[in-house]
């Protein structure tokens, strides 16, 4: 059972490792109205941590789903100068920011997905520059996620309430770390230092391309950029700050070519996609673009997501994760991409983390793309890994090298 001094442990966990807020820092959290109490202990470690200011951003799922079913499809798409404003200053003033997840999933499946896409559009257009600021690491950023009741009833179904919220949290808490006894800020600084051990492994194999079989029906070969740099276990500012994106995070990632992508991929768990879910399906690439798809559930949703913008049928990212992840241990389908994704191995449709380049932080969006890199304005990660995953990693030369055997490292 999770205890109150859990809650007290994970909000300091966000701000003092996940975010790692410094001196003088404003922080900015974003939350549902339902996650208040948690807030202001997550505001209070913030303040503690010499945080020049905290403004919460709050929503409320239900509000987001009226304005969907109500407004018009114009009136969505009337993006506000005053959002874009906000935000700029908040870059200027240097802050970082606290997501916090607990809506429920597939809160927007009966919702018109024309309006949900007009909104995302416009914002995505308005705030296109403003994007850098948290892909390529200049300021700290970090997600955890909740337990709430409306979570807990879709991932547990037939049990009571009460326990479902219970045993959500139990599988919440035990995968960020963080107990009634321990000290998780210790416990992640030695996750991370395991993770970029990976990395380093990685990095000096200098890998062309990247081989995955699966007993799904999985076999696609995955080309890297030239000059990639593989990326896990937090990321560093230009400031020199280390701080941890996601919470639970179990992930080694790079940057595929964006033409350099071929063969066929299953998804290995259902995705939560702008708040329909998306199940049972496939993708096959020629050339780097998806070319055909399928879908038991949420094909149209599958097909809108491809059909976004011009880069959203190409991959923008390309992880390692281990079956024997302690997410995966779980046995729990999250049917969210925080959790799901750090069960298996995942790729990304979409935009890419320039990090994974060498000096891409400093890059233009056309001189990304002149390396290969793919832009687009969404950056949707869906789950490719099983138990009997297998990767290779070939080498210029042609030289194999066994990566993954039967979902886990062998390097």
């Amino acid at each position: 059972m999770v205890t109150e001094k859990m809650y007290d442990k994970l909000a300091k966990l966000v701000v003092c490792k996940g975010a790692n807020v410094q001196k003088n820092q404003p922080v900015i959290i974003r939350a549902s109205v339902r996650d208040a109490a948690f807030v202001k202990k997550a505001a209070k470690y913030a303040y503690e941590a010499g945080a020049r200011y905290v403004n919460v951003e709050w929503h409320d799922s239900d509000l987001t789903k009226m304005a969907y079913q109500y407004e018009t499809k114009e009136v969505l798409s009337d993006m506000p100068q005053w959002k874009y404003d906000r935000t700029k200053k908040q870059h200027d003033d240097g802050a970082c920011y606290i997501t916090i997840l607990s809506d429920k999933p597939g809160v927007m499946a009966d919702v018109d997905s024309e309006k949900i896409k007009a909104a995302n559009m416009a914002y995505y257009t308005k705030m296109a520059d403003l994007m850098g600021y948290t892909m390529n690491n200049e300021g700290q950023w970090s997600l955890i996620g909740l337990p709430s009741v409306e979570w807990a009833k879709v991932v547990f179904p037939n049990l009571p309430e009460e326990e479902a919220f219970e045993k959500l949290g139990d599988a919440i808490f035990s995968v960020t770390r963080v107990t009634e006894d321990n000290d998780p800020i210790a416990e992640w600084e030695q996750h991370d230092v395991e993770l970029l051990a990976h990395t380093k492994k990685l990095n000096a194999f200098k890998f062309k391309k990247l081989h995955f079989t699966s007993e799904l029906g999985t076999d696609v070969e995955i080309e890297l950029v030239k000059d990639h740099i593989w990326g896990g276990g937090g990321c560093t500012t230009p400031a020199g700050v280390f701080f941890d994106p996601n919470m639970p995070t179990e992930e080694c990632f790079c940057m595929p070519l964006k033409t350099g992508v071929n063969g066929i991929v299953y998804a290995s768990k259902p995705l939560d996609y702008e708040g329909k879910v998306i199940d049972d399906f496939w993708l096959r690439f020629e050339n780097g673009k998806a070319v055909a798809f399928g879908a038991k559930k949420g094909e149209e949703s599958l097909a809108q997501l491809l059909s976004y913008d011009e880069g959203s049928s190409y991959l923008g990212e390309v992880a390692l994760v281990p079956y024997d992840s302690p997410v995966s241990k779980s046995g729990i389908l999250f049917f969210n991409t925080l959790y799901d994704e750090n069960a298996a191995c995942h790729l990304a449709l979409g935009r890419p983390y320039p990090e994974n380049i060498e000096g891409g932080e400093t890059m233009s969006k056309e001189e990304l793309a002149a390396r290969g890199a793919n832009d687009s304005m969404q950056h949707i990660d869906f789950m490719i890994g099983t138990q009997g995953t297998d990767v290779d990693g070939i080498q210029e030369d042609g030289t194999v090298v066994p990566v993954f055997r039967n979902g886990n490292w062998v390097i």
